[in-house]
C-alpha cells in the first residue's frame, strides 16, 4: 500500500498562495481610472478598514474569554494542551483569509470599473482575478494550516504506534477547527448585517422615496453600501468557506481512522484537498468571453472554469484512490465522485432557480405589475420550490456515498465516504469561491462608474457583470449550504465516535424522549437565530433610513448636486450596529450544545445536531434562493422589462429584493455556520458535558 502522497498538501497550498499573489501583482498593475473613481476607491476601501478593525478588536476580547476557558478545560484534562493554541490559529487563519479577500476586492472595484471603459472581457478578467485571489487565499492558507499541524503533531506523538498516532493526531485536530467556526460566524454574521442594513436603506429611501439611480451619488448610504459589499460577501464569506473547507477535511480524517484506513484514509483526504487545488488554478485560465457577451455567454465563461476544474478532479481522484488505497477499496472513489455530482447539481439548480435567463425571475418580475405583495409572495414561493432539488441531491449524495464506501458491510466505512463526498464537493472551491466574490467587486465596479459618472456603455457592462455575479453568488451559497449539510452530518458522527472513545455508549432511538426534545429545539433554533439577524437588519437599516431623510432634509443642494452628502455618518452607524447586534445570534451557536448536553445529556445534544442541520439546510437553501430570484427579477426589469427602471413595477420589486436581502446575504449564509458550529462545539466540550451532566 502506497501512502506517499501526503507532501501534495504543503506543496499545493504554497502553489495557491503564490498564485494568489501573482494575481495580486496583475491586478495592481491595471490602472486604477479617473481621479473621481480613485476618490470613490479610497472611501470604499477606508470604510471597510475601519470596519474591520473595529469588528477584529471585539473578537480579539472573545477569543481571549474562551482560550481561558480551554486552557482551564486543558488543566482539568477535559483537552489536550494543543487545542487553546489551535483554536487561536484556526481563528487567525480564517480572520487573515476573509481579509485579504476584502483587501484585494476594494483595489479591484476600480480597476474593472476602468476596464470596463475599454473592454467587457477585460473587465470580466479584472473581477475575477480579484474573486480568485480570495478563493485561492482560501484553500492556501486553509490546508497549509491542517499540514503545518499535523506534521508538528506527527512529530510530537512520533513514539507512539502508527494507528494510535493517527487517531491521538486526528482526533485532537478535529478540536481546532472551532477557532475558525468562531470566526466565520462572527464575520459572516456581522458583515451581513453591515452590508444589508446598508443596501435596505439606501434602496428604500433613494430608489423608492426620492425615484433617483442605484448607486446614486446624492445618496448618503451609497458608500456604506458598498462597503457593505466587501465587509459582508468577501471578508465575511471567505471566513465562512474557510471553516467550511477545514471543518470538512478534518472531520473526514477522523472518519478515516475510525473506518479503519488509518494514516492511508488521511492521506487520500488531504491528497484530495490538494488536487482540487491544482485543478481549481488550471480552471482559472479559461474563464474569458468575447466582447458585447450575452448573459449566457458570460455564465457560460464562468461554468467552463468550474467545469474544467471538476473533470480533472473527477479523474485526478480515481488515480489517488487507486495508488493509496489500492482497487480493493476503489468503491472510495464512487463517493468522492458522488459529492462532485452532487455539488453541479445544487449549482445548475441554483442557477435555474435564481437566473433571470430562466421563466422563475422572469415570473416574479411579471408579479410586478399587481404590486409589492404578489412580488412577495411569489419570490418566497420559488425559494421553498427550490429546496427539492438540492435536498434530493444531498440525500442521494449521502446514500451513494455510504454504500459505495462498503457502509453495507462497515458502517463507519460508509461514514467516511460520506466525509469524502464532502471534500469532494468542496474540492473545487478555490475556483468556485472565485465566481462567488467576483459578483461584490463587480457590483462595486458598477458603483464606481454610476458615481463617477461614466458613459452610459460603461455602466451597462458593469451591470451586466453584476447580473452575473448575482447569480454565481447565490450558485456559491447553495453550493456552500450543500457543503455544510454533508460536513455536519461528518462532524456529527465524529462526536459519536468522540463519545464512544470516552467510554459511554449513546442510546439514539427516537424513542427516547431526550433524543425528541433535542431534534424539536434543534430544528427550533435555525428559526431563532434567523429571527435575531432578521430583527438585527431591520433595526440598523430603520437607522439608515432616518440617517438619509434627515440629510435629504437638512443638507441643502444634495437632489441638485451642488452639495456632498456625509458618507462617513451612514458607514459609522452600520458599523456600530453591526458589532453590537451580532453577538447575540452568535452565542446561540456556542451556547445551546453545552446547555443541552449539561442539562439532558449526550443523547439530547445528537437531536439537537440532528433537528438543526435538517430545518437549518432546507431554511438556508429557501432564504438564499427567494433572495437571489427577488434581485435577479429586479435587475430583468432594470433592463427595460414590465416598465423599466423607475417604474411602479420596478418600485415594487425594490420592496421584495429588500426583504430578500438579509435573506440571501444575512441569514441564509449563517445558517451553515450555526449547523457546524454546534456540532464542533459539541465534540471540543464533549468530555466536559459527560462529566458535569445533570442526566447520566
Amino acid at each position: 500500500m502506497q501512502i506517499d502522497l501526503m507532501w501534495l498538501a504543503p506543496v499545493a497550498s504554497i502553489c495557491a498562495l503564490l498564485f494568489a499573489a501573482y494575481l495580486v501583482a496583475k491586478i495592481l498593475k491595471e490602472p486604477r481610472g479617473t481621479e473621481e473613481m480613485i476618490k470613490i476607491q479610497d472611501a470604499i476601501q477606508e470604510g471597510a478598514k475601519a470596519y474591520i478593525k473595529r469588528q477584529y478588536g471585539v473578537v480579539t476580547i472573545f477569543f481571549a474569554l474562551v482560550f481561558i476557558i480551554l486552557l482551564w478545560m486543558v488543566k482539568c484534562g477535559y483537552l489536550p494542551i494543543f487545542v487553546p493554541i489551535a483554536f487561536l490559529t484556526g481563528g487567525f487563519f480564517s480572520a487573515l483569509a476573509g481579509y485579504i479577500g476584502m483587501k484585494v476586492a476594494t483595489k479591484a472595484n476600480s480597476r474593472t470599473a476602468n476596464a470596463a471603459v475599454t473592454s467587457l472581457n477585460k473587465a470580466l478578467r479584472v473581477a475575477f482575478s480579484g474573486g480568485a485571489v480570495l478563493g485561492l487565499s482560501v484553500v492556501g492558507l486553509g490546508l497549509l494550516d491542517l499540514s503545518i499541524w499535523f506534521y508538528v503533531l506527527s512529530f510530537f506523538y512520533r513514539d507512539l504506534e502508527v494507528a494510535q498516532r493517527i487517531q491521538t493526531i486526528t482526533s485532537t485536530m478535529l478540536t481546532f477547527e472551532m477557532g475558525a467556526s468562531f470566526m466565520a460566524l462572527f464575520a459572516r454574521v456581522g458583515g451581513g448585517i453591515f452590508t444589508k442594513a446598508a443596501d435596505v436603506g439606501a434602496d428604500l429611501v433613494g430608489k423608492v422615496e426620492a425615484s433617483i439611480p442605484e448607486d446614486d451619488p446624492r445618496n448618503p448610504a451609497v458608500i456604506a453600501d458598498n462597503v457593505g459589499d466587501n465587509v459582508g460577501d468577501v471578508a465575511g464569506m471567505g471566513a465562512d468557506l474557510y471553516e467550511s473547507y477545514v471543518g470538512t477535511i478534518v472531520a473526514t480524517m477522523v472518519l478515516a481512522v475510525a473506518a479503519g484506513f488509518g494514516l492511508a484514509g488521511v492521506t487520500v483526504t488531504m491528497s484530495m484537498a490538494a488536487v482540487g487545488i491544482i485543478s481549481s488554478i488550471i480552471g482559472t485560465f479559461f474563464v474569458k468571453t468575447k466582447e458585447e457577451a450575452s448573459q449566457n455567454q458570460l455564465l457560460t465563461a464562468l461554468r467552463k472554469g468550474i467545469f474544467i476544474a471538476a473533470g480533472l478532479i473527477f479523474v485526478l481522484s480515481f488515480f489517488i484512490v487507486k495508488h493509496i488505497l489500492g482497487m480493493q477499496y476503489i468503491g472510495v472513489y464512487g463517493s468522492i465522485a458522488s459529492g462532485l455530482i452532487a455539488g453541479i447539481i445544487i449549482g445548475l439548480s441554483t442557477e435555474f432557480f435564481t437566473s433571470d435567463h430562466y421563466r422563475i425571475a422572469k415570473g416574479v418580475a411579471e408579479a410586478s405589475e399587481t404590486g409589492p405583495a404578489t412580488v412577495i409572495i411569489s419570490g418566497i414561493s420559488s425559494g421553498m420550490l427550490s429546496t427539492a432539488i438540492p435536498v434530493v441531491a444531498v440525500g442521494a449524495a449521502i446514500l451513494s456515498s455510504y454504500f459505495f464506501a462498503g457502509g453495507a458491510e462497515n458502517f463507519n466505512a460508509g461514514l467516511f465516504g460520506i466525509g469524502i463526498a464532502s471534500v469532494g464537493m468542496l474540492s473545487t472551491l478555490g475556483i468556485t469561491l472565485a465566481t462567488d466574490a467576483y459578483g461584490p467587486i463587480a457590483d462595486n465596479a458598477g458603483g464606481i462608474a454610476e458615481m463617477s459618472k461614466q458613459k452610459p456603455y460603461v455602466r451597462e457592462r458593469t451591470d451586466a457583470l453584476d447580473a452575473l455575479g448575482n447569480t454565481t453568488a447565490a450558485t456559491g451559497k447553495g453550493f456552500a449550504i450543500g457543503s455544510a449539510a454533508l460536513t455536519a452530518l461528518a462532524l456529527i458522527a465524529a462526536y459519536k465516535d468522540e463519545i464512544l472513545h470516552l467510554g459511554r455508549e449513546l442510546s439514539l432511538s427516537l424513542l427516547d424522549p431526550r433524543v425528541i426534545v433535542g431534534i424539536f429545539i434543534g430544528g427550533m433554533l435555525p428559526f431563532l437565530f434567523s429571527s435575531l439577524t432578521m430583527k438585527a437588519v431591520s433595526r440598523t437599516a430603520s437607522s439608515i433610513i432616518f440617517e438619509v431623510r434627515r440629510q435629504f432634509k437638512e443638507i441643502r443642494g444634495i437632489m441638485e448636486g451642488t452639495a456632498k452628502p456625509d458618507y462617513a455618518r451612514c458607514v459609522s452607524i452600520c458599523t456600530a450596529a453591526a458589532q453590537r447586534e451580532m453577538i447575540i445570534p452568535s452565542l446561540i451557536a456556542i451556547i445551546s450544545p453545552i446547555a443541552m448536553g449539561l442539562l439532558l445529556g449526550v443523547e439530547a445534544v445528537v437531536g439537537l445536531l440532528v433537528g438543526a442541520l435538517t430545518c437549518g439546510f432546507v431554511l438556508a437553501i429557501m432564504m438564499a434562493n427567494a433572495g437571489g430570484v427577488w434581485d435577479n427579477a429586479k435587475k430583468y426589469v432594470e433592463k427595460g422589462a414590465f416598465g423599466g427602471k423607475g417604474s411602479a413595477q420596478h418600485k415594487a420589486l425594490v420592496v421584495g429584493d429588500t426583504i430578500g436581502d438579509p435573506f440571501k446575504d444575512t441569514c441564509g449564509p449563517s445558517l451553515n455556520i450555526l449547523i457546524k458550529l454546534m456540532s464542533m462545539v459539541s465534540v471540543v466540550f464533549a468530555s466536559f458535558i459527560l462529566a458535569n451532566t445533570l442526566m447520566k
